[in-house]
């Protein structure tokens, strides 16, 4: 075999390794990849069935049920709400009226079911997809107006 050929194996060799390396980082990617989703847009069919997403709102008072360590209650975006049920230790700051975020996904009978329930950590933050949606159902609860104006000019339609 001439040198030539030994370079162009090696050549070749080389880009079918990238081609490996580039592929797997893609797909390590896209597996990790969660999208957030309000009640609003999970009751026009926008979320993905059978996929983990997160949706954030508010926790609707009265709406807190607890058996055990499984506790069911209700998010809205002040439009729509959505049933979510969940299996562990909530946050301390988890109280009704306050806003949360959850990832998990839509079970067969159209309620979530979390894997992860984040609640907000203070007055002064909130998702600008949140802090967004309930601005537009009117209701900039739990986020100073300044922070919900900024929040709005920087998420896109």
């Amino acid at each position: 075999m001439n040198p030539r050929h030994k370079r162009l194996i090696w050549v070749l060799g080389g880009v079918a390794a990238l081609g490996v390396a580039a592929t797997l980082v893609l797909n390590a990617f896209q597996s990790n990849l969660v999208f957030f989703f309000t009640p609003t847009q999970i009751a026009a069919g926008e979320a993905p069935r059978g996929k983990a997403f997160r949706v954030g709102g508010l926790v609707e008072p009265g709406s807190v049920k607890r058996d055990g360590t499984t506790v069911v209650f209700n998010v809205t975006d002040n439009a729509k709400s959505i049933a979510v049920a969940y299996t562990g230790i909530l946050p301390d700051l988890f109280k009704e009226g306050r806003g949360i975020v959850a990832q998990g996904a839509i079970q067969p009978d159209g309620s979530f079911r979390a894997s992860e329930v984040l609640a907000k950590h203070d007055e002064n933050y909130m998702p600008p997809e949140a802090a967004e949606a309930l601005k537009r159902a009117g209701h900039p609860v739990g986020a100073p107006q300044q922070f919900v104006d900024q929040a709005s000019k920087s998420v896109k339609p």
